[in-house]
């Protein structure tokens, strides 16, 4: 799994830092998202998957 963000959609709700704080973050400034481990491990891709699919903006892709 290969996980990538445009922040440039980001609206800031912090759902995803929230629901894997493992792999996401947001930026202390913009508050946008960050990914912190872009190659996630595979304990982790249901939990990246369903933060993607809640991302209100769509900013979160995620490649197999």
């Amino acid at each position: 799994m290969l996980v990538s963000v445009d922040p440039e959609k980001c609206c800031s709700s912090g759902l995803c830092a929230l629901s894997v704080p493992e792999v996401f973050g947001q930026d202390e400034e913009e508050c946008v998202v960050l990914v912190l481990v872009p190659e996630p491990p595979a304990a982790l891709h249901d939990r990246v998957r369903a933060a993607a699919r809640r991302c209100p903006t769509g900013t979160i892709e995620v490649r197999d």
